[in-house]
């Protein structure tokens, strides 16, 4: 176990968990901490599909204002500049990852939730990026990943705002893909973990990194980047099963490879 950061492995599904709700590089152990994370969930063959969660109450919150607050710009960057390298890592994970959320998300919890795949949030979820009340703007991702997520005109609004929004606006904004009452929250993302666990785990990788590889690249470099992801998975032993199992009128029994 680490100081803020747990993975809890279970058959092909493992979490990551957040042990503390505050989201700050001022101490380098969380940023480090989440890579480790990210390589161990990534590295694993059994792992096929990963749960990112936080508390019962607290998914995550922003960074410890009062060790911030006397910080230089250069010190400020420094930190963050570590913990941009740990959310970059749980973003980089090569398996489907699913949020579980419950409770607060704000700021940086919620910046590390956008770093997941797909995000389940709970009914009393509150999520929003409220930096700009305190005359700054999201430090972790929110500038980046919101607009790709939602688009950048409801990315400005919520920013600008730092207006915090419940669980059905999140689902309406796309900001959530699913909400379920929050008893339900782990339930509901393990099924969905479960069913990308099931599924042919390199495609997913190659799916996932062409999106997101994709994003910002001219559409030309972007269909050459599908190409060659496209075609190495012929090199995979899903991929000979799952044409085995269509040609023959079966479900694919895909093993991971």
């Amino acid at each position: 176990m680490g100081k803020y950061v747990r993975v809890e492995e279970a058959g092909p599904v493992a979490t990551v968990r957040l042990l503390r709700p505050t989201i700050s590089g001022a101490d380098p152990v969380l940023p480090a901490e989440l890579a480790e994370a990210a390589e161990r969930v990534g590295s694993d063959p059994s792992v096929r599909a990963v749960i990112l969660t936080g508390g019962r109450r607290v998914f995550g919150s922003g960074a410890d204002l009062a060790a911030m607050a006397e910080r230089t710009p250069a010190e400020v960057d420094a930190y963050t500049a570590r913990l941009h390298a740990g959310f970059a890592a749980i973003a980089a994970i090569p398996k489907p990852v699913v949020a579980a959320i419950v409770g607060f998300a704000l700021g940086g919890g919620l910046e590390l939730a956008l770093c997941a795949d797909f995000r389940v949030a709970g009914s009393g979820a509150v999520l929003g990026l409220p930096e700009i009340r305190l005359g700054i703007i999201p430090g972790t991702g929110g500038t980046q990943r919101l607009p790709r997520l939602i688009g950048p005109a409801r990315a400005k609004r919520l920013i600008m705002t730092g207006r915090q929004v419940d669980a059905a606006e999140a689902l309406e904004l796309g900001l959530v893909d699913e909400v379920v009452p929050d008893a339900e929250v782990h339930a509901s993302a393990q099924r969905l973990a479960e069913r990308f666990a099931d599924g042919p785990t390199a495609a997913l990788g190659a799916a996932k990194r062409a999106v997101d590889e994709g994003l910002g690249r001219p559409l030309a470099e972007g269909l050459d980047l599908e190409r060659h992801r496209f075609a190495a998975l012929f090199a995979t032993a899903d991929q000979r099963e799952g044409l085995r199992a269509h040609l023959a009128g079966e479900p694919p029994r895909f093993i991971g490879h």
